[in-house]
């Protein structure tokens, strides 16, 4: 016997509310840290602004280390580290854990590869100039790189929302936990067909926002 949705509906809409909460706290402090180990791997790299063969060497094997493991075994892999920071293991608040380590890297990356298409013309000519390295990143690398960071943050933004759902095999919460838990385990079809719709609807809410302000700041 299916559900009715009719009174179901509150608890998609919390489920909603806690993808979104879910995603928005794991993709700023994933900002936090992905933004300056990206630049920390452009300018360290070799020829880079402030060469440091073996800070990159160091950089660039953590950020690939995590960036080899799927998502659902690290999610279970760093459950004892997610204990000690929130308390808990189950619930939004732990899945949180999991996703700033999972999307951390790959935002690194993004922004490494943004930042390599400034065009080192513009570069050289801040240098020329007498700018120092840190003006260079903060006045030339960024602002030059300012669309593509967009669009590759938005890219990682879709990824978190994938990765959120995932969260539910572990009890994560969101719309993954409850696609997991009506859907999955009681074959609740018509569960799982609203929560994909809503999935859908957020990522390409997402892409279609990321679009926008990309052109935006392409235009200046």
């Amino acid at each position: 016997m299916q559900v009715d949705l009719a009174t179901f509906w509150p608890k998609i809409l919390e489920a909603t509310q806690e993808t979104i909460v879910m995603v928005a706290i794991a993709l700023l402090f994933a900002i936090l840290i992905g933004l300056p180990l990206g630049i920390s791997l452009v300018v360290t790299r070799k020829n880079g602004l402030l060469e440091n063969g073996p800070l990159f060497k160091v950089l660039n094997g953590i950020v690939n280390f995590f960036r080899s493991i799927p998502f659902i075994i690290l999610l279970v892999a760093i459950l004892p580290i997610t204990r000690f920071i929130v308390g808990t293991s189950i619930g939004t608040a732990a899945a949180v854990v999991p996703l700033v380590f999972f999307s951390a890297p790959y935002i690194a990356r993004l922004v490494e590869s943004s930042l390599l298409e400034v065009n080192p013309g513009v570069v050289e000519a801040a240098e020329s100039m007498g700018a120092t390295p840190w003006q260079i990143i903060y006045r030339v690398f960024l602002p030059e790189a300012l669309s593509s960071l967009v669009l590759n943050i938005t890219i990682a933004t879709i990824g978190l929302v994938g990765a959120s759902a995932m969260a539910g095999f572990v009890g994560g919460g969101g719309l993954g936990d409850l696609a997991i838990s009506y859907g999955y385990q009681r074959f609740e079809t018509n569960v799982m067909i609203v929560t994909v719709i809503l999935l859908v609807v957020i990522v390409q809410t997402v892409q279609t926002l990321g679009n926008y302000i990309s052109k935006a700041v392409r235009r200046r």
